[in-house]
């Protein structure tokens, strides 16, 4: 593991956003654990930044932010996963 997130909680949750069950970030499953590998990793790194233009709140646009950092970590090594746990 090179780098974890756990102080965002519900601001990291993708369900309140608008993903249109689309893309990559459309299949993360907020109750069961969801793994994305670095090919899914940079498109779902494009669609987030466009969620992080219409972010309702700050904390969440936090969120979003270190989350982008970390799908764009994922995309440039090779190898990598992304995994987000589920509740």
């Amino acid at each position: 593991m090179l780098r974890s997130s756990y102080g965002y909680g519900e601001g990291l949750a993708l369900s309140g956003l608008d993903l249109h069950h689309s893309g990559v970030l459309g299949r993360v499953d907020p109750y069961g654990d969801t793994v994305i590998n670095e090919q899914e990793a940079e498109p779902a790194g494009r669609q987030i930044l466009a969620l992080i233009e219409r972010c309702p709140t700050e904390y969440r646009r936090s969120a979003l932010l270190d989350l982008a950092a970390m799908l764009e970590a994922c995309a440039t090594t090779p190898g990598s996963y992304l995994w987000f746990l589920g509740d």
